[in-house]
């Protein structure tokens, strides 16, 4: 029996300078309907990642503290360029992927009024399947600033939310069967604030991601011989919160607060730092009525 293998290895696909920013108008490419009403609370909202919008304020939240917010990432980006590149590459140009800004209505942005807050990070939804009902939260950064708040999760709560829901429910979700979180094993307050929010694990993939040289510390050293011998691997750490789990108690747990309104009056939040008792510094979080004068303490 014979037979050919006419393959030829393709060029790693590049980006333009001219396309870093993406199309204009831009198309954020994205196979699945993306409700708005179900990626707002109160407090927060996730919205499209437009680099000719967002890109330059995420850059200057990342680039003094790269090592500490890409060490776990499976990539490390030295310039806005990479970034953007790979933000175009990876995320647009993958329909069943898309990368959100995480923008905190709590903490409001002068230079960027338009947004109804600050940007706090961003969230990708990623591995969508319209086939397998799934789909992850991940490529996650949260600025340092925003760290230990409300932000991280009530992300999370968000985009179970969003994943989880039935289409038929309001607001409305995907209807998926399983939502999915990775993480390096070493990445205790990702697994943790996962299992928090109801994910369980379900195992760990070992040798599952080949590291950039910057990384190598994060992951397992590489084996001599083999084609990237002096690159170290990730292993990753699988948790799944499914569509049982939701409907007998996990989405009680989540308590995603999407109520901005009571009838007819709307709510300013009010962030104020002061001392305790002890003399150490701490945040308080209060909803004010824009009508009344009223304020309310907000759980955090």
């Amino acid at each position: 029996m014979s037979y050919l293998n006419n393959y030829t290895p393709q060029p790693e696909p590049t980006v333009a300078d001219s396309e870093l920013y993406g199309p204009d108008p831009y198309d954020i490419n994205f196979a699945f309907p993306l409700h708005q009403e179900t990626l707002e609370t109160a407090r927060l909202k996730l919205v499209p990642f437009i680099p000719s919008v967002h890109a330059e304020t995420y850059w200057n939240h990342v680039k003094d503290r790269r090592d500490e917010l890409y060490r776990y990432y499976p990539v490390y980006f030295h310039t806005l360029a990479e970034f953007l590149a790979w933000h175009e590459l990876t995320i647009r140009r993958n329909p069943l992927w898309i990368y959100l800004a995480i923008i905190d209505k709590t903490r409001r942005d002068p230079a960027h009024p338009d947004w109804g807050g600050s940007l706090a990070g961003t969230v990708g939804l990623i591995n969508g399947s319209a086939k397998n009902l799934g789909m992850e939260p991940g490529c996650i950064v949260v600025f340092p600033e925003f760290q230990r708040t409300h932000v991280a999760k009530e992300m999370v709560a968000i985009c179970l939310n969003y994943i989880l829901q039935l289409p038929s429910a309001s607001p409305p979700g995907l209807g998926f069967r399983r939502a999915q979180w990775c993480a390096n094993p070493g990445n205790a307050p990702s697994i943790g604030l996962a299992e928090r929010m109801g994910f369980r694990r379900e195992g760990t993939l070992r040798y599952m991601v080949t590291l950039p040289e910057e990384l190598a510390e994060y992951g397992r050293r590489g084996r001599p011989g083999d084609p990237f011998e002096k690159l170290s691997s990730r292993d990753t750490a699988v948790l799944a919160l499914c569509w049982d789990d939701w409907e007998n108690g996990a989405r009680d747990k989540v308590r995603c607060p999407y109520a901005s309104t009571r009838g007819s009056v709307e709510f300013l939040y009010v962030r104020q730092r002061h001392q305790d008792d002890a003399g150490e510094y701490c945040e308080t979080l209060t909803r004010q009525s824009m009508s009344k004068g009223i304020r309310i303490p907000v759980e955090t």
